[in-house]
């Protein structure tokens, strides 16, 4: 390939190419012969080279070796070169490298030139990678820029004036008062700037905030403007009028009401006369009304005006689109707290986005759900998410449970509505749960002793039915060996009655214990529960024992430890177990072992034939009364 090739013909050959390598191959060749070019004093294709080296650029391969080239081709006084010099400069040049430095002087020239449109080169190189020093020596020129005649320098300038308040935040005081004139202007182009600028500036200083807080009556009459003025080619977009700057200016004055009930009162009717004219069919009239409610929802507006907002964002919650579905939710999740009561007129809608395709949709659709359940609404609202949980992806799971629970602990209305819905939760999530559900829900059924009855046998039930759910086999295990004599009387008038016998309630446990989806954690339930049993039953203590025995050799030391020392119990202690069956008393002993596998904490109350015992074990694990 020649070098002297056209930019089109080193693009078809590159394109052409079947392989990398041979890619790289093009464009070595090509880099060589612009090298050896630019090395050459009178070349008089330097702005062909320099664009082909932009092409080669982007395209990923280094292009370095081009940047002093810019500096000369900026330096030059023909439009062509000046204008690829400022191109390379944007792509090739940036802040951190001593090049970027050469070009201050050409930039402060030609935003002096005579030709608009070298000053408009002059000002998008500037405002694309002016360093801080760049800024703080061109900041005058641009200032005297933003107060010119012609509106297209003073809208590139606004726009750079931005990218200086950037980089040096006490340079925005002297673009204040530019700033507040250009508000003054017809062009949309300088308006536009006009208020990008006056937003930096107001983030950045409160002083600027306090300032341009008297604009707000301009910067309403603006907007007013532009709502209700007819057709206009030059500025309509799908029937609104100049979008992109309304979206800006209520932006501003979102900022200016911010905290201030002056500025909010002053903008209150028109953000009232937006919402209502503006129309919602098309994404630009619905990307105007979304930045109504922003401004509505965040700054002193009148509760009137907020309802009118959340009824808006319920209308997106209908919409097609899952994006507009999605920053609907987004937005309701911010104030649910603050507008409660208008959120929950959404309540229908925002519980059938659960059933969305998107996982994204219906994530937001679960925390807005479970923010909006409270005491009047917990048995419909929770009907729905449990229905949800069932059929809800993998990754929602926990996130669900974990609400469910929360909400339920809150807003329970009966001590037993609580118990089902959390073993629901078990039975359908019981992997997906938290650590602390297990000693959570045991201390909620300790504590319901007029619920000890239905509990157990609804636990025995589940257990029976599916010992894959870890959390759930833990606290069925520890009901059963607290409550086992209850299990075992089956006289529970709550429940359907169901005839069980001891050696049931044993072969339930010892299926926990051999079955390989059993954790070391749920093992260690069972076998304190078969433990414990043997206070509640008479006709299988051996078996317990043999059980127990088995566990003395396991090869996981916790289960072998507590085994050993539930063996040892039944040697050294026998006669100290009790023969009574009430399950408000049991073996003080089996409480303080129960306690060392599971780490709960009980309040034992000692007798007088179990003090040496009770002694006995507290000394082995270190603890004292």
């Amino acid at each position: 390939m020649s070098p002297s090739v056209p930019l089109q013909e080193m693009i078809r050959a590159i394109r052409s190419a079947r392989t990398q390598c041979e890619e790289r191959g093009v464009i070595q060749r090509e880099c060589a012969a612009i090298r050896a070019q630019f090395r050459q004093a009178d070349n008089g294709g330097r702005s062909h080279n320099l664009a082909k080296l932009l092409y080669v650029h982007m395209l990923g391969y280094p292009a370095h070796f081009g940047q002093m080239e810019c500096v000369r081709m900026i330096a030059s006084s023909r439009y062509s070169e000046k204008r690829v010099g400022y191109l390379g400069a944007m792509m090739l040049l940036d802040e951190k490298q001593d090049a970027s430095l050469l070009i201050t002087n050409s930039i402060k020239n030609d935003l002096s030139h005579s030709n608009q449109y070298v000053q408009s080169l002059a000002l998008c190189t500037l405002a694309c990678m002016g360093s801080a020093e760049m800024c703080r020596d061109l900041a005058p020129e641009i200032d005297r820029l933003l107060r010119a005649s012609n509106s297209y320098i003073k809208k590139k300038a606004a726009l750079c004036a931005v990218h200086i308040v950037r980089k040096v935040h006490e340079l925005g005081e002297l673009f204040a008062p530019a700033a507040r004139s250009l508000l003054s202007e017809k062009n949309h182009g300088v308006l536009h700037g006009a208020v990008v600028l006056i937003t930096e500036l107001c983030e950045r200083s409160s002083e600027s905030l306090e300032r341009f807080r008297k604009t707000v009556p301009d910067l309403v009459q603006i907007m007013k403007g532009l709502v209700i003025s007819g057709y206009s080619p030059e500025h309509d977009v799908a029937g609104i009028s100049d979008p992109f700057l309304q979206v800006r200016l209520l932006r501003l004055l979102r900022i200016l009401g911010r905290n201030n009930e002056t500025a909010s009162d002053a903008m209150n009717d028109l953000l009232a006369q937006v919402a209502t004219n503006t129309d919602s069919t098309k994404t630009v009239g619905n990307a105007v009304l979304y930045e109504t409610v922003l401004t509505v929802l965040d700054i002193k507006s009148e509760s009137g005006l907020r309802v009118l907002a959340v009824n808006i964002l319920g209308r997106f919650l209908l919409n097609n689109d899952r994006n507009i579905r999605y920053i609907a939710m987004t937005s309701l999740q911010k104030i649910v707290g603050t507008d409660h009561n208008a959120v929950q007129r959404h309540r229908g809608t925002i519980v059938d986005c659960l059933k969305d395709q998107d996982a994204s949709v219906k994530r937001r659709a679960l925390d807005l759900s479970l923010a909006l359940v409270s005491a009047s609404n917990i048995r419909s609202m929770m009907k729905e998410l449990l229905l949800f949980l069932s059929s809800c992806p993998p990754e929602l799971r926990s996130q669900a449970a974990n609400g469910i629970f929360t909400a339920a602990e809150r807003y329970a209305p009966s001590k037993r509505w609580h118990i089902d819905t959390i073993l629901h939760v078990l039975i359908t999530a019981g992997g997906d749960v938290r650590d602390e559900t297990v000693p959570n829900l045991i201390q909620l059924i300790t504590n319901t002793s007029e619920l000890h009855c239905y509990t157990v046998h609804k636990l025995y039930r589940a257990l029976l039915s599916d010992i894959s759910q870890q959390s759930l086999v833990q606290v069925a295990c520890w009901c059963i060996g607290e409550y086992g004599d209850l299990l075992l009387r089956g006289d529970c008038q709550e429940v359907e009655p169901m005839q069980v016998c001891e050696d049931d309630v044993l072969d339930a446990l010892e299926t926990v214990l051999q079955s390989h989806m059993s954790s070391t954690a749920t093992r260690g339930f069972a076998l304190t529960a078969t433990m414990k049993l043997s206070t509640r039953i008479t006709d299988n203590v051996d078996r317990i024992r043999s059980i127990v025995s088995i566990y003395g050799s396991c090869i996981d030391l916790e289960l072998q430890q507590r085994a050993v020392e539930y063996n040892a119990l039944f040697k050294k202690y026998d006669h100290m177990r009790y023969a009574k069956k009430d399950s408000t008393h049991f073996c003080c002993c089996g409480v303080i072992l129960f306690c060392s596998v599971n780490s709960f904490a009980f309040n034992v109350i000692l007798e007088p034939e179990c003090e040496q015992l009770t002694m006995h074990v507290l000394t082995l694990y270190g603890l004292t009364l």
